[in-house]
């Protein structure tokens, strides 16, 4: 199954480079991968510098967006929460609403002068206020024992911000409303090479520890309590896993904006294909499922041989409903997929 899914993977991001506004042969794609000329000069530098890093994002996009929600669905055994439950989403949101709606800022604006780093002058403010949010809410950990405690709190933290972000909205011009809705639907094509050298690393960290949590997530699953007695440190091991989603949930909303579904959708599909609640399983699965799922949509959101674009919020709910629907239909009791 994992050979299948490695090949699927592999093929669609053939296709995501060779078919856009610009279709491009198969085995020019292919040329061009290997260090060959071209047929034409223009598709190499279609290829390099527009669709490749763009795919690269999508599979890591994809890949982090899904660790995380598996990493939230076990540690609040809420098989309906998302990397986004903990207000992630909300305080990046907030952090990029406060640059565009007060500042003016777009993507170059009020740091272009910076040179390199104007680049990520909305980078930047989404990190700062996903990390305020994830700061309150692991700070609040460590006080509260009650998984679903935090869950809610998490919840309030995400209104609160939300609120804000409406407050900035209402007073704000036309102008600076429509550029801050354009980063909320979401897009893999703005992360650049330089962009790259900064997500990659970032989310290779939260991979590594979701990796080195496996066990602990399997622990878990039957409950805080029982987990306790197998000997787990509970409250440190829920920070390293609370840690680990809000950097990959939090990084991916800065550099891609608030990508919906994917976390969500994912963990049950890979539960619903395997057939297991082995997390040494799951993460691997989910990261290549992801990674499908986010190269997909993105594809599907690109509109290959046409001019025009989708928002890539609306692909990635259009696949992600049917599929939390066919798995609630198929299983029935959704809370199964947890003791499997």
């Amino acid at each position: 199954m994992f050979c299948l899914l490695l090949g699927g993977l592999a093929l669609l991001c053939l296709f995501s480079l060779a078919f856009g506004s610009v279709a491009i042969p198969l085995d020019q794609v292919a040329a061009i991968l290997f260090g060959q000329t071209p047929a034409r000069a223009s598709w190499e530098h279609i290829i390099i510098t527009l669709r490749m890093p763009r795919t690269i994002t999508a599979v890591m996009a994809g890949a982090a967006l899904s660790v995380s929600g598996l990493q939230m669905q076990t540690l609040f055994r809420n098989p309906l929460a998302g990397p986004f439950v903990l207000g992630i989403s909300s305080g990046a949101s907030l952090g990029v609403a406060l640059m565009v709606l007060t500042v003016g800022a777009g993507a170059s604006g009020l740091l272009s002068h910076l040179g390199l780093w104007g680049n990520f002058s909305l980078v930047v403010a989404a990190c700062l206020g996903a990390g305020l949010v994830v700061g309150l809410v692991l700070a609040v950990s460590k006080r509260i024992e009650n998984s679903m405690t935090l869950l809610i709190l998490g919840l309030m933290f995400g209104y609160a911000t939300g609120a804000l972000v409406s407050v900035l909205m209402y007073f704000s011009i036309a102008e600076r409303i429509q550029a801050f809705l354009t980063w909320t639907f979401g897009s893999f094509g703005g992360v650049t090479w330089q962009h790259l050298f900064v997500f990659a690393p970032a989310v290779g960290v939260g991979l590594f520890i979701a990796f080195v949590s496996v066990k602990a997530l399997n622990a878990l699953l039957l409950g805080e309590t029982y987990a306790q007695s197998l000997g787990l440190t509970v409250q440190r091991a829920r920070f390293w896993i609370l840690a680990s989603a809000s950097m990959l949930a939090g990084v991916t909303t800065a550099f891609c904006g608030p990508i919906a579904f994917l976390g969500l959708a994912v963990p049950h599909l890979a539960r619903s294909i395997f057939n297991t609640s082995d997390h040494r399983v799951l993460v691997p699965a989910v990261i290549v499922l992801g990674a499908m799922l986010a190269v997909g949509a993105d594809l599907i959101a690109r509109v290959p041989g046409s001019q025009q674009a989708l928002p890539l919020n609306a692909v990635t709910a259009l696949l992600g409903a049917p599929i939390v629907t066919w798995v609630i239909l198929s299983r029935r009791n959704l809370s199964s997929s947890f003791a499997s």
